[in-house]
């Protein structure tokens, strides 16, 4: 932490590029943990079917684009431990992806150890389809910010296989096995951050506790992607945001009508000057 700012070390920025995650503890206060469990519990109490993604029977539930439904999610986009992370992994042409509240409740009695919802998987939506594992090239990850104890094993957390974020074909899981050789299991505390990049295989672990894992994930991507959850954010949500907060929505927070190449005023950069913060703009 320098000047109030979380800085990378050489060897995180390092394990980001070789292994494809970061575990950031601690980085939600207990009340701001408490605000966003109400607001998930509330969520997912409704019968609301826009944007809700189930699983499983229901076991697995949750909102897409859950930003836009509650304020509780809105300081996340600038959450002050991991946005600095972000920015010094990927750079400032940034924009918000995704963001997802995850519910994953527990699996009924007899359920297998072998479970995995959802399975192993990459994520950007058709990058690998389109462009193939081999040509996959680094353009977004996520922070997964967990609300609940995943301090044991077998609790719900994602399962990350480090250094798949280099692979340039599908995953290898052995004959007989349901995970890569490697498979990690973090061992997590309500408020601790895990940063994932899109390339990061990762599946759901089984839930074999009496508790719900409750997440809550906000995805950054290159601003020259299509997010994942909307096209353009409904201005009654704009209109609640700094222009930081909505200049990572997508909006443009620049006037000036003239053409410009650079893609015209980016307060994070403003914001990188002023607290010394290296950009990282290897996309590798």
């Amino acid at each position: 932490m320098i000047n109030g700012i979380n800085k990378l070390t050489n060897e995180q920025r390092q394990q980001f590029r070789d292994e494809g995650y970061l575990i950031v503890r601690n980085a939600l206060n207990e009340d701001r943990i408490s605000r966003l469990i109400e607001a998930g519990d509330r969520l997912i109490a409704t019968d609301e079917r826009f944007n809700r993604f189930v699983q499983g029977g229901g076991i697995y539930d949750g909102f897409r684009n859950c930003i836009t439904m509650d304020d509780a999610y809105i300081p996340l986009l600038t959450n002050d431990i991991t946005l600095p992370l972000v920015i010094q992994l990927l750079g400032s042409n940034l924009q918000l992806s995704t963001s997802h509240l995850i519910h994953r409740h527990p699996d009924p009695p007899g359920t297998s150890n072998t479970v995995r919802r959802p399975g192993w998987h990459r994520d950007g939506g058709g990058i690998s389809r389109d462009l193939g594992e081999a040509n996959f090239p680094r353009m977004g990850l996520k922070c997964a910010f967990y609300l609940t104890d995943l301090s044991e094993p077998n609790s719900g957390v994602t399962m990350l296989a480090p250094g798949s974020n280099q692979l340039t074909e599908r995953i290898e899981i052995p004959e007989g096995e349901v995970d890569p050789a490697n498979a990690l299991e973090p061992l997590l505390n309500p408020g601790d951050c895990v940063i994932f990049e899109y390339r990061t295989w990762h599946a759901g672990a089984p839930n074999f506790t009496d508790r719900t894992r409750k997440a809550v994930m906000i995805g950054y991507c290159y601003r020259w992607l299509k997010p994942m959850d909307y096209v353009k954010q409904d201005s009654s949500f704009v209109d609640k945001l700094s222009d930081i907060e909505k200049y990572l929505a997508g909006e443009e927070v620049d006037d000036t009508p003239e053409f410009q190449p650079s893609g015209g005023f980016n307060p994070l950069n403003e914001w990188c000057e002023k607290h010394g913060v290296e950009q990282d703009h290897l996309g590798l």
